[in-house]
């Protein structure tokens, strides 16, 4: 996800399969609604609840703040 310039990525727990990568962000339930409730690459039943989080600086902002 670094460097990526995403605001969201969403990766399976089990085989790190991007569920979802985008600029509009999307709640847990948002990405197991648009994968059929698992995933697409090894068919694991996704979770609602959020396995890890990280959360990443932007290296170059865009915008400056005056």
């Amino acid at each position: 996800m670094e460097g990526t310039g995403l605001p969201q990525q969403v990766l399976c727990k089990e085989c790190g399969a991007v569920l979802y990568e985008g600029v509009d962000l999307k709640t847990p339930d948002e990405v197991i609604q648009a994968n059929n409730g698992k995933c697409p690459n090894c068919g694991r039943k996704l979770s609602i609840i959020p396995h890890r989080i990280e959360v990443h600086p932007v290296r170059n902002p865009r915008r400056t703040l005056r």
